[in-house]
């Protein structure tokens, strides 16, 4: 035969040759043990892993939250600073609430305590010199700049150096003066850790068609006016009190975890709660700590001069964060991740074989008996040079 035509036919074989399986029976322990735990290791995949702990048979849906808070407390305070004050919430909770009862809404997904200011009253459009540091002190008007302005200072140059002190010169500025003093802090609202907020959340799985809500059915009014949240004796009170409070204020995460299982009755959907503190607290990288801000207040005089009280707050600020992810069985994904492990368990036989053919002492025998040509001449097959016939078993029940 020619080496053209013997190409050919080896082509024609590779292109039509059919291969069917053969069961051959490896009467081994140790070939035995490896497929059976691959096996069992694929079960304990599928079930524990893909059913229990993902729930991948389950469809799923993510939350759409809604949040109201409402601040309750009250302080006094009387320093030298300032006059004996009584203190609600329309002064230190910023915004500014709305409604006065249970049923009636206010706040935002955020909203700011106050616990510590430094107030600076009766300021007006003037002139006055600049608070002293390296970039505002001087000798004589050489050493400033009319029209010069320092996005770090407090006002616009106007060229003359002034007295700030018996001991100190500075460039006089136009500004809202007298100037802030920003060194004089101090804890005006301390008892702002007794301070309550009221947190009300409604969510939706739009998917399901589930609708929540975090004061749940057998929260009553006379049971909300005396509650308040404790993980271990009222885990389900909507009411905190502000306990974690620091003297140059933070961020503080109020989290509400909605993660449920709706396969079970949606009713037992009940809200998580949890707090972290959102800003960094470094031990020793501690610049510009806190949280702070200035806003103002402003008046008119009698003779019609605008005023204003310039207030720079520290406090806390407290964020609501509201997430969730509801499951709840679909046929679809579940023939997904059937197909999958299905498909998992047909490689089982693939690393059984490779152990079998490279890892066992009598490899060279099973690979001779692995793989079977059948010659369409002869009534028996050929096997590496060896015989081997073959015999049919019927069942009793059909002979």
């Amino acid at each position: 035969m020619s080496k053209p035509a013997g190409f050919s036919q080896r082509c024609l074989h590779y292109a039509f040759d059919y291969q069917t399986p053969k069961t051959l029976v490896i009467p081994d322990i140790g070939v035995g043990c490896v497929f059976r735990f691959g096996q069992l290791l694929v079960l304990l995949y599928v079930v524990g892993y893909v059913c229990v702990v993902r729930k991948a048979y389950q469809e799923t849906d993510s939350v759409i939250s809604s949040v109201t808070t409402k601040v309750k407390g009250f302080a006094f305070t009387n320093t030298t600073d300032m006059d004996p004050r009584f203190w609600d919430v329309a002064d230190y909770v910023i915004p500014s609430q709305r409604g006065r009862d249970e049923e009636e809404g206010g706040g935002d997904n955020s909203f700011f305590v106050i616990t510590n200011m430094v107030v600076t009253p009766n300021q007006t459009q003037s002139r006055c010199p600049e608070v002293p540091n390296p970039s505002t002190t001087c000798m004589d008007d050489c050493d400033c700049i009319e029209g010069h302005s320092d996005p770090r200072g407090n006002g616009i140059q106007t060229g003359l150096c002034e007295n700030y002190s018996t001991t100190a010169k500075t460039c006089e500025v136009l500004s809202w003066c007298p100037l802030e003093i920003d060194t004089k802090l101090h804890a005006l609202l301390a008892s702002a850790e007794n301070f309550t907020v009221l947190i009300k959340n409604s969510i939706t799985y739009p998917k399901f068609n589930v609708h929540r809500r975090n004061i749940l059915p057998h929260i009553n009014s006379s049971y909300l006016k005396r509650c308040e949240f404790n993980r271990a004796t009222d885990p389900d009170c909507p009411i905190f009190r502000l306990k974690n409070i620091v003297s140059e204020g933070g961020v503080l995460g109020i989290i509400i975890d909605w993660s449920c299982d709706l396969d079970w009755w949606a009713g037992k959907c009940y809200p998580k709660y949890s707090f972290r503190r959102l800003d960094s607290k470094h031990p020793v990288n501690n610049v510009a700590p806190g949280y702070n801000f200035r806003f103002a207040k402003y008046y008119k005089t009698q003779d019609g001069e605008e005023t204003r009280t310039l207030i720079k707050a520290y406090g806390i600020r407290f964020d609501v964060i509201v997430f969730g992810t509801a499951g709840k069985f679909g046929i679809v994904p579940t023939i997904v991740n059937l197909g999958a492990a299905l498909s998992i368990l047909r490689l089982i036989p693939v690393v059984t074989d490779w152990f079998m053919l490279t890892c066992m002492r009598k490899r060279d025998r099973y690979r001779k008996q692995k793989v079977t040509n059948l010659n369409e001449d002869a009534e028996t097959e050929s096997v590496s040079g060896q015989s081997f016939s073959f015999t049919f078993y019927i069942p009793h029940c059909l002979q």
